[in-house]
């Protein structure tokens, strides 16, 4: 039974993970086929095509992120290829900082358009550099032999780099049932997707705290 439950988590969690950022990572390619084909041209994309390399290094640093990170939470494919999870972790590291500072970068060079506010400007350089705090903390605890808190910073780390997959979950039912949100309700909607994966990444964390790290 335990054998059953630890082959279903294998692939059920990376699973999981996966299928929250497919709405962004599919948004992210459909960006980068407008800015591969040179339009159309708006309000709210014009900034991308005037400076288009920090949206294509997020775009391209969170896919690959959210693509090949939700492997890394599969116990079973750590245990049996621990040499991979090592190979495939120094990526999504890199891959994490990039769509980290890549994501701040875009926030403090890219003006404001009307659909954003302050208050969301706000929101995305707090985690932004949460994020990039998360997987600093991760990579030193790795390197000091800690486990356990390595995978609860990457978690962590997990956690805001899937928020846009959370945050347009939580937008869709208001948007069909009441149509465009407000200044303040979209930005509280996007912040309550950052803190709903964190609240159920600290869960995760501390359900599992009574289990031997195994790496």
């Amino acid at each position: 039974m335990a054998l059953t439950t630890g082959r279903r988590a294998d692939w059920l969690v990376p699973l999981g993970l996966i299928v929250l950022a497919l709405i962004p990572v599919a948004a992210g390619m459909a960006r980068l086929a407008m800015l591969a084909a040179g339009g159309p041209l708006a309000v709210g994309n014009q900034r991308f095509f005037s400076a288009p390399l920090p949206v294509v290094v997020h775009i391209v640093s969170a896919t690959v992120f959210s693509l090949l990170g939700a492997w890394q939470f599969a116990p079973g494919l750590r245990r049996r290829w621990p040499a991979w999870h090592r190979r495939a972790g120094r990526i999504v590291v890199l891959a994490a900082l990039g769509a980290a500072l890549s994501g701040l970068w875009m926030a403090s060079v890219y003006a404001i358009v009307p659909a954003d506010s302050a208050l969301l400007h706000g929101l995305r350089l707090f985690f932004g550099w949460a994020m990039v705090a998360a997987v600093a903390c991760g990579l030193v605890a790795i390197l000091r032999g800690d486990v356990a808190r390595h995978r609860a910073w990457m978690l962590r780390t997990c956690a805001i780099g899937l928020g846009a997959g959370t945050q347009a979950l939580i937008q869709i039912p208001p948007l069909v049932l009441f149509g465009e949100p407000d200044d303040l309700h979209r930005a509280l909607m996007m912040g309550a997707g950052w803190v709903l994966n964190l609240v159920v990444a600290e869960w995760w964390i501390r359900a599992s705290s009574g289990r031997s790290p195994r790496h």
